[in-house]
């Protein structure tokens, strides 16, 4: 729960860099590496049992 707590605190403090120094490029990539993070933990977590299939 804290982990969560503090990503929450991460992304608002990117956030507020992003309006203060108008480096608004700095979202999409923040938004990828989220998306890419949560992409290998989902496949991680299944491809044990997609191995056995095969």
């Amino acid at each position: 729960m804290r982990a969560l707590r503090n990503l929450g605190r991460l992304l608002r403090e990117l956030w507020a860099f992003a309006r203060e120094h108008k480096a608004w490029w700095i979202i999409p990539v923040v938004v990828i590496l989220l998306a890419a993070a949560l992409l290998l933990v989902g496949v991680s977590s299944i491809s044990p049992f997609i191995y056995s299939l095969f």
